[in-house]
């Protein structure tokens, strides 16, 4: 019976992938909708409180949502489109100006300690690092836009997503309810323990990383443009926004900051060295103050499966991918922390005896009926 219900499990996982595969970019605007009215369904349920129809409160949140979006679509995303073409344009340049900074600078320590060649090779090795960093971010970037617009469109994204986001949203706590009632009587509190796990897990990471990228987007660019940074408002913002991958969003700002501030500010030490600490600071109030308040230990997503997550999924289903990756990771570290949690309470671990209600510290005395004679020691020993 467990076989076969394994079997059927993992062909039913299939069928899935394989659909998922298929159909990545026909279900985009459908996968987007429904993680906007995921996020959304705690608003509604207060507006619900507050005396307001399901149907007034969920019409209320996407036309400021909507709103909100078409605002951002006419003013911001034309001013970052222009910033973001202005910085790949400068980039070449800033390249090309380190390097002359490593040749005048280095040069001379490097060929009396390797040798004539050892400078060109410093330079050509650069190059090419930043033709391939280069080449990757550009080909990740086209493949998520091709994924995301091979049948649909970005019109369809757009116009679609609110649309099945209204009517998932009109409906959520009927349709959790549905499923709730699929669920066999025997294994109902098992599985509202999961999904309650589930749910705080995702819920808690979405908004409490949402926030942290919000702030930290606002430090850097507020820290960079009073440094005067060229592009520093853009370098600010794009780190801020990458930082929902851990380590991703400070790593690429900082580097970017970097090269541009070596580039201005050559050889101005101070400023250059203020660029640093504006990262330096951001990452301290990330680790120290922003996760531990805004995020907390409920998520319990490890970084490393974070990055894989998203890495993977977006390489296997583009922008689909992306949207899934956070949910189906967090999800899965759920099952595993409470299928860990079944078998060290199993007999598979303890062996046949089943688990103890509390292990004792000490071995607990015999009655005094059940105690050996006094001499029972004496002649043992003896």
């Amino acid at each position: 019976m467990l076989q076969r219900r394994a079997t059927i499990g993992l062909a039913v996982l299939a069928v899935v992938v394989v659909l998922l595969y298929e159909l990545r970019d026909v279900l985009v605007p459908f996968v987007a909708g429904a993680a906007l009215a995921y996020v959304l369904d705690p608003v509604a349920d207060r507006l619900e409180r507050l005396g307001i129809g399901r149907l007034s409160a969920t019409f209320l949140i996407l036309a400021v949502f909507v709103l909100g979006l078409l605002l951002a679509l006419i003013i911001a995303v034309p001013l970052a489109a222009r910033q973001i073409g202005a910085l790949a344009a400068a980039l070449p340049g800033v390249v090309s100006r380190i390097q002359a900074i490593i040749a005048e600078n280095a040069g001379p320590l490097l060929e009396r300690a390797g040798g004539a060649g050892t400078l060109q090779d410093l330079q050509a090795s650069v190059g090419r690092l930043v033709g391939q960093a280069g080449s990757f971010l550009v080909n990740l970037a086209g493949s998520l836009w091709s994924g995301s617009q091979a049948v649909v469109g970005i019109l369809s994204l757009l116009v679609v997503t609110p649309v099945v986001a209204f009517y998932l949203l009109i409906d959520w706590d009927r349709m959790t309810a549905t499923l709730d009632g699929w669920v066999p009587p025997r294994h109902r509190d098992t599985v509202r323990l999961i999904a309650r796990d589930i749910d705080r897990a995702i819920t808690s990471f979405i908004r409490g990383q949402s926030l942290v990228c919000l702030l930290l987007g606002t430090f850097y660019a507020l820290g960079l443009f009073l440094i005067g940074l060229n592009f520093g408002v853009l370098i600010g913002l794009l780190a801020g926004f990458l930082t929902f991958i851990p380590y991703v969003g400070s790593l690429t700002g900082f580097l970017l900051s970097t090269g541009v501030a070596v580039v201005q500010f050559w050889p101005d030490w101070p400023w250059i060295l203020a660029t640093l600490g504006v990262f330096l600071v951001g990452q301290f109030m990330e680790g120290n103050v922003l996760q531990p308040k805004l995020v907390g230990d409920a998520v319990r997503l490890h970084p490393v499966w974070l990055m894989f997550a998203l890495l993977a999924f977006g390489s296997l289903f583009g922008f689909l991918g992306l949207l899934l990756a956070v949910p189906i990771a967090a999800a899965l570290g759920v099952v595993a922390r409470f299928a860990v949690r079944r078998y060290l309470e199993s007999s598979l671990y303890w062996g046949e005896a089943p688990l103890p209600a509390a292990l004792p510290l000490a071995p607990a005395p015999l009655p005094a009926a059940a105690r050996p004679p006094a001499d029972h020691d004496a002649r043992s020993r003896a």
